[in-house]
């Protein structure tokens, strides 16, 4: 499980908490998305339910066996005293919010005794997706929780949950990545990543794996390298840009002229965290100009090229001499 790297204390926290029997019922996994919430939240549940139907598993971490019956049971979606709850998709193949019926359809589950173990545990996937109705019908079960249950909520905006929610959770805490451990996620993740690809996707992933996965394929290094040949030098003959511009407008190369649109707002924001004074004011001007004309580009369908063509403009207005 790749995106554990990193997350050793939360480990744990946990496993000892649930050793000592001293474990609440609910509990906030906080941070950006992207960096392993919900790979900890599965993990910590199948090893919360293996060491509870015993003897408990040994070694560090959530690392449970290959072949203990309670990982195969979970993998197969048949283990009784464990349920997940995530968006499910629509006939049109977008995501939708969590429903109060999936929440509701855990009945069964907080009714019933645990069947294999003394524990039953649910992992939501992630709570900031929970319709109103349904963080409500949530928090009926989390105000009288039933015996051994515990529930882990994966959230990236905790401010965005019901206060009464939070209230009745506990809070743990994730943060970003650092590079090494980001560099080992990348590698573990992808062997066949270059040098050069890995630290590309390690700037623009700015601590979280899954984000920088959602580059790779794409050859981010070469579009980082001239983003930053921009930066540094500026564009007086405006080469580089006509030669950007055309080569992401090609229909072929849309998935890059999306990754493009999401990586030239975030390098300027990058640049901006190193400056001071005016030119700290400069590069958030062009931040911010960078920012809307991305976020509107494929909603009104503007030409590709001259969307380029204009956000390595503003990259380029970095540079000490333009």
């Amino acid at each position: 499980m790749t995106l554990l790297l990193g997350h050793d204390a939360q480990a744990r926290t946990l496993i000892d908490a649930a050793r000592s029997g001293r474990m609440h019922h609910g509990w906030i996994l906080s941070g950006p998305k992207g960096i392993g919430k919900g790979s900890f939240a599965r993990a910590l549940a199948l090893r919360l339910l293996a060491d509870a139907a015993g003897p408990p598993v040994e070694g560090e971490g959530l690392s449970v066996p290959e072949s203990h019956p309670v990982r195969r049971l979970i993998e197969a979606a048949a283990h009784p005293d464990y349920a997940e709850l995530a968006p499910l998709e629509k006939e049109t193949g977008t995501a939708r919010n969590i429903s109060v019926d999936q929440v509701r359809g855990l009945g069964r589950l907080i009714q019933s005794a645990p069947s294999l173990s003394s524990r039953r545990v649910v992992v939501i996937d992630s709570a900031d997706d929970l319709e109103r109705g349904a963080a409500n019908a949530l928090l009926k079960t989390l105000e009288e929780p039933p015996a051994d249950m515990i529930f882990l909520l994966v959230s990236h905006a905790p401010g965005r949950l019901l206060p009464t929610i939070r209230s009745r959770c506990r809070l743990l805490r994730f943060d970003p990545l650092d590079r090494a451990t980001m560099r080992m996620a990348l590698k573990a993740a992808d062997e066949t990543l270059s040098p050069q690809e890995v630290d590309a996707l390690v700037r623009a992933g700015d601590g979280s794996p899954g984000q920088a996965l959602r580059y790779a394929g794409l050859n981010l290094s070469e579009i980082e390298q001239i983003l930053g040949s921009l930066a540094a030098q500026g564009d007086p003959g405006n080469r580089q840009r006509l030669a950007l511009a055309k080569a992401l407008a090609l229909k072929s190369a849309k998935p890059r002229y999306e990754a493009f649109l999401e990586r030239a707002p975030a390098f300027i924001a990058q640049a901006a965290r190193t400056r001071h004074g005016p030119a700290l004011g400069t590069a958030l001007t062009h931040w911010e100009k960078a920012r809307h004309l991305a976020g509107v580009a494929v909603i009104l369908s503007l030409d590709p090229a001259a969307v380029v063509f204009e956000l390595a403009g503003h990259v380029a207005a970095l540079a000490p001499d333009a």
